[in-house]
């Protein structure tokens, strides 16, 4: 990228010339922790039925080692958002020979780009941060490069903690207050010096600016809590975390599967990195020494008789699969320009297209067309039925890039290390959310936990059931965007057999059928013996199929599995095993989740994900976790990230009402300390009662302000001073009783006067205050 030229300095010569430039660490395998012995066929509602927020799907493979169908890629085709609104390319903005310092620049933007930030300009939290003093300009410039090398620094080694002095050695002098502002930013937003290196880890365990803040109540253990709670933890917050399961993660379960000698490691939820680029994930892998398992890029097809899809026609169908797609997308351009409120399904405008231009007519390319829809109910978790037309794809400009992989032995060893040492209550349901001006409370399992802040990370599922109650309500504008925003359905047959007889090469292979309402019933497969340890197969269910798997016993499930199976190898002569266990997910019927991840439904748009982002209760409830994430919904990323968002936004609430705290303790010191000097002179002392008269008034019926010291032991200064207001013939009446018990009572008795702090002073005692101080000589 070449920096901005409009100004007089060059960003160029923001960085010195000794910096190095970003490397990559190379992770090693480590082996899968050995489990117990589990029932052959099992039903995961109660226990294992964690939601599927699985990744955006990425259908790739490779050929079996067997004669198979020829191998395709299948990828999601999603491309009116990224063409309508994506950023400028980054390559228009390169120029045609760079060197040295400047391709380095190059190299650290596209770093910076592949996190989310945008090309030149700055996001919407670093305006809030006031990382510049005024937007555009070379000021701003000059930030943008300086925060992209600190970035790209830390992601050169993100085994290490960058510490401020370091970002400064390879920046120019003059440039320290970007520095401060850039590290600031990026520390405290969770872009560097984040995740599981011990040396990450031993810094977090305190405050990384010595300042003890508020208590954080955080209701549930997912990705978003986790990340939340560590993140706060090293900011100074004092946190707990409720959490309804008896383990953490949420939606990311890792089934330990063993049986006849052999083991896997079966992930039940989230299950793909979708995108390494900048991912969040990815760094957790690096810093944990875990290698990444590229998904591979094909997927061979079968029809319902085993036999392979005709290569023409499944060449053909794929091509036309994708224009039908791109025609909906000029549709709804048109549609959004003239009529921007109207929406109809996805699966209508579709169906429309197909008829019109006679797509897939005859049996075979309406099994694959089915196929295609049945992948698009994958990566929605929803019916075709459901899906917007108009924003259905509203993520895809800030989609990750890289590759799509498995991580070995699978999610929970992300989940258990971000778990440890945290204050996590298990079997903790929350039933209510209580807020106000004097913080939270939180009652789970006849228990309350009160603090100053609240972060609820539940899925969205468990909001639109309402099994939470939120005193006050939630705003109109909250409960209406629950509503709207879709959350689907996602399941899965794990299964683990004696042995591989798919092929080890093969990562997914996918099946069709005839009936176009069961066309999502186990239409991909997912191979996992290179990445779990053993031979695992995981079918997937989708689209209208996913609900009625529901109602299927596990055994039929897996049943219908193996049918299908065998129907595909057994005509090339091999031999389909029983598993030596299966597992069934249910994550419809989990009362944890109610589903598996979201969607934009008919109606909805990624602003929904936005509004449901937002705090309530002046910054006392605060909302993270995949639905909340606009950019990057559905993928643990981005429940990973919403974490650090909301972390980042706590920590912004802490410090405001942190200074509004310290101004009004000041302004109370202040008018304690004028009080005191006022009353050094006052016009009546008798006891330990003191009167200041009305200087303007000789009137008795003039008021006077009267204080009375108390004296004690237990109290925290040598003495109390209370206040109160009368007229001048009452101070007079009392100076003339006798003793200061007398004068107590008849201030209380006859005069009806209550003592108050000097910050308790009505107005007109603060009124006859300034006309004391005012005739007092200075």
């Amino acid at each position: 990228m070449e920096p901005p030229q409009d100004t007089s300095e060059n960003p160029n010569d923001v960085l010195s010339d000794d910096d190095s430039s970003p490397e990559n660490t190379n992770p090693d395998d480590q082996e899968i922790p050995s489990t117990t012995l589990d029932p052959p066929i099992s039903d995961t509602q109660d226990e294992s039925s964690d939601p599927v927020p699985d990744e955006q799907p990425q259908n790739t493979n490779s050929n079996p080692a067997e004669p198979g169908p020829p191998a395709r890629k299948r990828r999601r085709r999603k491309r009116f958002f990224t063409e309508l609104i994506a950023n400028p390319s980054f390559s228009k903005n390169r120029r045609p020979r760079i060197s040295g310092l400047a391709r380095e620049m190059d190299t650290e933007a596209l770093i910076a780009i592949s996190v989310g930030f945008p090309v030149d300009s700055l996001t919407e939290e670093e305006i809030e941060a006031n990382v510049v003093s005024r937007i555009g300009g070379q000021e701003q410039a000059n930030y943008i490069v300086v925060r992209n090398h600190i970035l790209a620094r830390w992601r050169s080694n993100v085994s290490v903690w960058l510490t401020l002095e370091h970002a400064l050695e390879s920046i120019r002098a003059e440039h320290k207050n970007l520095v401060n502002a850039a590290y600031n930013f990026l520390l405290e937003h969770g872009y560097i010096n984040f995740g599981l290196a011990p040396a990450v880890k031993e810094a977090k365990l305190k405050s990384f600016d010595g300042v003890e803040r508020a208590n954080v109540v955080i209701v549930g253990a997912g990705l978003s809590g986790l990340v939340a709670a560590r993140q706060l933890v090293s900011m100074g917050f004092k946190v707990v975390i409720l959490e309804g399961r008896t383990r953490p993660g949420g939606r990311v379960k890792t089934r330990k599967m063993k049986g006849d000698g052999v083991v896997a490691a079966a992930d039940l939820g989230g299950s793909v990195l979708t995108g390494i680029n900048g991912n969040p994930l990815g760094v957790l892998a690096r810093q944990m020494g875990l290698p990444l398992h590229k998904v591979r890029d094909i997927c061979p097809l079968y029809l319902p008789d085993g036999k392979a899809v005709d290569a023409d026609v499944d060449s053909r169908i794929e091509v036309s699969f994708n224009k039908l797609l791109d025609r909906v997308c000029k549709l709804r351009h048109s549609m959004i320009e003239e009529v921007k409120s109207v929406d109809v399904p996805l699966g209508t405008a579709l169906e429309a297209f197909r008829s019109v231009y006679k797509v897939a007519e005859d049996s075979q390319e309406s099994m694959l067309l089915n196929w295609h829809l049945a992948n698009l109910e994958y990566a929605n978790a929803s019916l075709m039925a459901n899906l917007s037309m108009a924003y259905w794809d509203q993520d895809d400009p800030y989609e990750m890039g890289g590759d799509h992989c498995f991580i070995p032995g699978g999610n929970e060893r992300f989940v258990r290390a971000l778990a440890e040492d945290l204050p996590i209550f298990y079997g903790r349901t929350v039933q209510s959310i209580r807020y106000g001006i004097d913080g939270v409370r939180v009652y789970a399992g006849g228990q309350e936990f009160c603090g100053d802040m609240a972060l609820c990370t539940v899925p969205l599922g468990v909001l639109k059931k309402g099994s939470i109650e939120f005193v006050p309500e939630l705003p109109q504008r909250k409960k209406d965007a629950i509503q709207r925003l879709g959350f689907g359905l996602l399941n899965k047959v794990a299964m683990l057999f004696p042995y591989n007889f798919w092929g080890g090469e093969i990562d997914t292979f996918g099946h069709l059928t005839e009936d176009p309402s069961m066309r999502g019933e186990f239409f991909l497969f997912y191979s996992y013996s290179s990445v779990s340890g053993g031979p695992l197969l995981v079918a997937l269910v989708a689209g209208d199929a996913a609900i009625k798997f529901e109602l299927m016993s596990p055994v039929e499930s897996v049943k219908r599995v193996l049918n299908i199976l065998r129907g595909i190898f057994h005509p090339k002569g091999i031999v389909v095993p029983d598993p030596v266990q299966a597992v069934c997910t249910r994550w419809g019927k989990d009362r944890f989740t109610y589903g598996s991840y979201s969607h934009v439904a008919i109606g909805s748009s990624g602003d929904d994900y936005d509004i449901l982002a937002e705090s309530v209760g002046d910054g006392r409830v605060f909302f993270a976790g995949e639905a909340t994430n606009k950019q990057y919904p559905a993928t643990m990323h981005g429940a990973f990230l919403s974490g650090m968002r909301e972390a980042a936004n706590m920590l912004r609430v802490a410090r405001r009402r942190s200074l509004v705290l310290s101004d009004k303790v000041n302004n109370d010191l202040e008018k304690c300390d004028t009080l005191d000097k006022l009353f050094e002179n006052p016009d009546l002392t008798f006891g330990n009662f003191s009167a200041l008269f009305d200087p303007h008034s000789n009137d008795v019926g003039s008021h006077a302000l009267i204080r009375v010291k108390f004296h004690g032991d237990k109290l925290n200064s040598s003495h109390l001073c209370l206040y109160g207001l009368i007229t001048k013939k009452q101070a007079i009446q009392l100076s003339e009783m006798n003793g200061d018990g007398n004068r107590m009572n008849s201030l209380h008795r006859d005069f009806g006067v209550k003592l108050v702090g000097g910050k308790g002073l009505s107005n007109v005692a603060e009124l006859l205050i300034s006309r004391i101080k005012a005739a007092k000589p200075t």
